[in-house]
């Protein structure tokens, strides 16, 4: 691997399975979703396998599969499994490598582990994906919070959707964190618009 990065966000459902996607393109880079939790019909690996258009990107296959779009820790219950750390291991690759986590941080993948020790497992600089949203400058900065006291290296920030620039400027003044780029809220998604939005994205 060269380039490699985990993607968390800082809750469900802000962006973070779009925004792993326009990374990827950018790199053609590999594709890896350690446990994708429910929608196993439309799940986060297809998404991005559909919103790519690169002919280098291989969609490695998730570590666990659960049934129910449920926390993982419940729905790996359900499925009457638990999930063990020690098996979920970076794909073997030359190229670039984009994960994406499941949900925020602290999202229980076990009784005792934890989206973050994922992450503190696997050692890969993060990105964390904002959405802004009443509350949203509360919950990143504590998604921030938590990648430092972990120890975690941090590559920036990518805020996604519509934008409410105070909130922007008042986590990158805070934090310091440097930001990658910004998604506008987009009317539709295509391997085209995905293709454009890579082009705004600053890795370097």
């Amino acid at each position: 691997m060269r380039q490699a990065y985990f993607i968390s966000g800082i809750g469900t459902g802000v962006g973070k399975t779009l925004v792993s996607a326009i990374l990827t393109e950018k790199l053609g880079a590999d594709y890896w979703k350690p446990v994708q939790s429910g929608d196993l019909h439309a799940s986060d690996s297809m998404s991005v396998a559909a919103l790519i258009s690169n002919d280098r990107t291989r969609i490695h296959d998730e570590g666990y599969r659960l049934n129910n779009p449920l926390s993982p820790h419940a729905s790996a219950s359900l499925d009457g499994i638990t999930i063990k750390p020690e098996l979920l291991k970076l794909p073997e690759t030359g190229n670039d490598l984009i994960v994406e986590g499941a949900g925020g941080l602290m999202v229980p993948l076990n009784e005792r582990f934890l989206v973050s020790d994922l992450m503190a497992q696997l050692g890969l600089p993060v990105i964390l994906v904002s959405r802004d949203y009443l509350g949203s400058i509360n919950h990143t900065l504590l998604s921030w919070y938590m990648v430092k006291q972990a120890g975690l290296p941090l590559k920036g920030i990518i805020f996604n959707g519509a934008e409410n620039a105070e909130s922007r400027r008042y986590i990158l003044q805070y934090t310091g964190m440097e930001l990658l780029g910004e998604i506008p809220e987009l009317d539709k998604i295509n391997q085209e618009v995905v293709r454009a939005m890579a082009e705004k994205i600053n890795l370097t």
